[in-house]
This record gives C-alpha cells, sequence and structure tokens, in this order.
C-alpha cells in the first residue's frame, strides 16, 4: 500500500522537496513555479497513463473469465449449451428436425473447436501482460462468435413454436434463458466499461437476449408434417 502510495503521491513529494530547498537556497519563485508545474503536469499524465493500464488489464482479466464462462456453461459439454438442448429433438418422430439437429451438431464442434481456441490464446496472452494490443481484438472475437451462436438460439425458438416439441426440451431452455441473458449483461456491461479505455465500435445493445418460447398450440399442428 505504502508503494502505491508513493507511486501516485511522487510529484507532490518532489515539489516539496524542491520548494522546501528553493527557500533554504533563495531561488527565484518564478523558476520555482516553472519548475513546479512542470513536475506536476508530468507526474499527473504518469498516473492517468498508469491508471488506464491498470483499467486495461482489468478489463483484459474480465475477458477471459467471461469467455471462460462462456465455454463452460454454453458449449457442448454443458447440458446450458443450446446444440445440446437442440439435440433433444431427435426424441421426436419429426425427420425433417433430425436432419436439422444434425447440422446444427456438426455446426457446435466448430464453435466448440473456435471458443476452446479463444480461451487458449487470451490464457496465453495474459501472461505477457501486453493488454492493450489484443484486448480489442478479443473482444470483437468473442462478440461474433456469439452473435453467431444466437442465430442458433432464434432458429430453435421458430421450431418449437411451429412444432410439438418434448415437454422437458422446453424446460432446459427456459433454464438456458436465465443463465445465457446473465452472461449477456455481464458482456454489455464489460463492453460499456471497456470503451473508456479502449476503442471498439460494439454497441451493448448489440448483444441480444434470448427470448422465451411461446408455448405450442393445436393450431400448428400442420406444420409437423
Amino acid at each position: 500500500m505504502f508503494i502505491a502510495m508513493l507511486s501516485r503521491g511522487w510529484p507532490l513529494i518532489v515539489i516539496t522537496a524542491l520548494a522546501i530547498t528553493g527557500i533554504l537556497l533563495e531561488w527565484p519563485l518564478e523558476a520555482m513555479a516553472v519548475i513546479m508545474g512542470v513536475i506536476l503536469i508530468i507526474g499527473l499524465a504518469i498516473i492517468a497513463v498508469s491508471a488506464r493500464e491498470k483499467e486495461v488489464e482489468r478489463n483484459s482479466q474480465k475477458l477471459k473469465e467471461l469467455t471462460g464462462y462462456f465455454v463452460r456453461r454454453f458449449m457442448v459439454d454443458s447440458s446450458q449449451s443450446i446444440f445440446v438442448i437442440i439435440d433433444t429433438l431427435f426424441k421426436t418422430d419429426n425427420p425433417k428436425l433430425w436432419e436439422w439437429a444434425r447440422a446444427c451438431d456438426m455446426s457446435a464442434r466448430v464453435f466448440n473447436a473456435w471458443v476452446n481456441g479463444l480461451i487458449t490464446r487470451l490464457e496465453s496472452d495474459n501472461k505477457t501482460g501486453r493488454f492493450s494490443i489484443y484486448l480489442r481484438a478479443y473482444t470483437n472475437e468473442l462478440w461474433i462468435i456469439n452473435n453467431l451462436y444466437y442465430e442458433y438460439i432464434e432458429q430453435f425458438c421458430e421450431v418449437v413454436e411451429k412444432i410439438e416439441v418434448p415437454e422437458e426440451t422446453r424446460e432446459q431452455y427456459g433454464k438456458f434463458v436465465v443463465e445465457y441473458n446473465t452472461f449477456v449483461t455481464q458482456f454489455r456491461e464489460l463492453i460499456s466499461e471497456m470503451r473508456k479505455v479502449a476503442r471498439t465500435e460494439i454497441e451493448p445493445p448489440s448483444i441480444k437476449t434470448a427470448r422465451e418460447v411461446a408455448p405450442f398450440t393445436v393450431q400448428h399442428s400442420s406444420l409437423k408434417k
């Protein structure tokens, strides 16, 4: 704590020491004022840069944690993955749904490899301390991954609103919505915070929340075939 206070307060310490020395040696007041002003400006600039670097480091750590959370909760190894929920459609007697679910299963493997590669690179680059170099690029990459993932959420909603599916599928999706929307809120907050210290064109509202599905009704039954 003492070191932190010293690193932030060194301009005042130097100015105080300079003032005492100037008084003892009877330096001209004008010269002292100019020197102390320059020291103060330099000190404030260094403190501002240091504070920005700390904020960038904090945002990088949050991005790594958020990406890790996405991997653990929404990829194929988790029951909360939209792809795992889509797989439950194999329990229906609708072959068209099976074809769509198989296509989604192939996409899931691509997503899994992509996002696991991202978290590996994040963990590796975090150790270098060069946060400002990759923060914007990796944030954009997670945004792209999530937007593509969201497309499968929307496709799933369209399917289950038109075709009767197992009740457990709907219940599982309901649990998914709660957890996924928590992730969306955290991602939006990170984007808002990050824009103070790193350039990004991402707007928080562009990260969309998952919607609840409307209940299946009998009049939709004609779409089963």
